[in-house]
């Protein structure tokens, strides 16, 4: 089994920074690649980007990229997300997945385990 706990998430102007944390525990070989993703009010849960453990290969989603950048501590077994020059679009809660896929992952149920998920709120 997998857990995974978010945190960083809280309250930030547009144009500001926020940086979210995921711990990681458990089998290793069922989380091959970490996710994040985000779900706002009335709308699906959409992917932000992805990151694998073994070699760190990251993608983006197009409406973040060149603004967020998703990173790993393999010692530590932390993913982190690192959100500057936020919007007001970018308000959501943002959830930390793992896959086991050896594959590419950018859909919801291609991810095995979910945290519990940390509110971001980006003013204007």
């Amino acid at each position: 089994q997998v857990q995974l706990v978010e945190s960083g998430g809280g309250l930030v102007q547009a144009g500001g920074s926020l940086r979210l944390s995921c711990a990681a525990s458990g089998r290793t070989f069922s989380r091959n690649n970490m996710g994040w993703f985000r779900q706002a009010p009335g709308k699906e849960r959409e992917f932000v980007a992805t990151i694998s453990w073994a070699a760190g290969m990251t993608y983006y989603a197009a409406s973040v990229k060149g603004r967020f950048t998703i990173s790993r501590d393999n010692a530590k077994n932390t993913v982190y997300l690192q959100m500057n020059g936020l919007k007001p679009e970018d308000t959501a809660v943002y959830y930390c997945a793992a896959s086991s896929s050896q594959y590419p992952a950018v859909a919801p149920r291609e991810y095995d385990y979910w945290g519990q998920g940390t509110q971001v709120t980006v003013s204007s």
